[in-house]
């Protein structure tokens, strides 16, 4: 029932995945990890980018909130502890986009919308997605954790997953709850059923 967000290394995307508790590696080791499997920048299909890269910002303007470059896009699937499925597409960019505090739900909407309709297949939010979606940005307006979109990664390349979580303030605790909520909805999905540490 998960797809990956591409079709690009179809085995790659689907096996990638840093759990939370694994937190004790850097964010260089975890990124090389997921940079062998992902997909480049000139694969992103064009509407994809018109919606989720800070390029497509003109003078100030831009469709939505907490907008960032694929590579901090990557950072931050790492940090939230989650793979490259599209319910973990769904949940990054949405916690992504609430943890800016700036998103109304007009926009909430207006995205899923978007990317429920008029993004390409590989990409297109399933009912599950968008209810992941609309969670994640709710979860990231009640975080307390500094917006994702205005982190600096690259000075913290060599710091440890868990040090780089506590220096964003970010509640592992917030997501683990959260994560479980998941599991439970969704039995079938393989990106919300990996999410919590083994027994």
């Amino acid at each position: 029932m998960d797809k990956p967000a591409t079709s690009f290394n179809r085995e790659g995307l689907e096996s990638f995945f840093i759990p939370l508790h694994r937190d004790q590696i850097t964010l260089r080791e975890a990124y090389g990890e997921l940079a062998a499997v992902g997909n480049p920048q000139q694969d992103v299909p064009w509407i994809v980018r018109l919606a989720e890269h800070p390029d497509y910002h003109f003078d100030g303007f831009g469709l939505f909130k907490g907008r960032v470059t694929l590579r901090h896009h990557d950072f931050i699937h790492i940090i939230l502890g989650r793979g490259l499925l599209l319910m973990d597409e769904a949940f990054v960019i949405g916690f992504t986009m609430g943890s800016s505090n700036r998103v109304s739900t007009t926009e909430c909407d207006l995205f899923n919308l978007i990317a429920s309709t008029f993004y390409p297949k590989p990409y297109r939010f399933t009912d599950a997605g968008k209810q992941v979606f609309k969670d994640a940005v709710h979860l990231g307006y009640v975080s307390d954790c500094t917006p994702l979109d205005t982190v600096d990664f690259e000075p913290m390349l060599d710091m440890s997953l868990r040090d780089i979580r506590l220096g964003i303030n970010l509640e592992t605790d917030l997501l683990e709850a959260y994560y479980r909520i998941e599991a439970r909805r969704y039995p079938k999905y393989t990106a919300s059923q990996r999410l919590l540490r083994p027994d």
